[in-house]
């Protein structure tokens, strides 16, 4: 079984968030940063990294992305400072 990983994207003006999953987070944010993500993300050119969790399964993480997606905003954006205070591109030391 594959590991999902749940993932936040933001943009330079850190005015929206977008939250994705996919089994292999480094091409995934590569994708996006490339302008080959969702519609959306290309719109708002979502390409900076700035939360992210790690599961044990796809399925896991689809559960995860779910429970997020149900959260007011000021809520996933507490989430995203709590473990990344400076809005810092974590793909550039992407650990996953």
């Amino acid at each position: 079984m594959s590991k999902g990983y749940i993932y936040f994207l933001t943009n330079f003006k850190r005015t929206v968030l977008y939250i994705g999953v996919t089994s292999c987070l480094t091409s995934r944010v590569w994708q996006h940063k490339g302008g080959e993500g969702s519609e959306f993300t290309s719109k708002y050119k979502l390409t900076i990294l700035v939360y992210a969790e790690e599961y044990n399964s796809i399925s896991d993480a689809i559960a995860r992305e779910k429970q997020l997606k149900n959260w007011h905003k000021e809520g996933k954006w507490n989430l995203v400072k709590q473990h990344n205070p400076k809005l810092e591109d974590w793909f550039l030391t992407l650990r996953f």
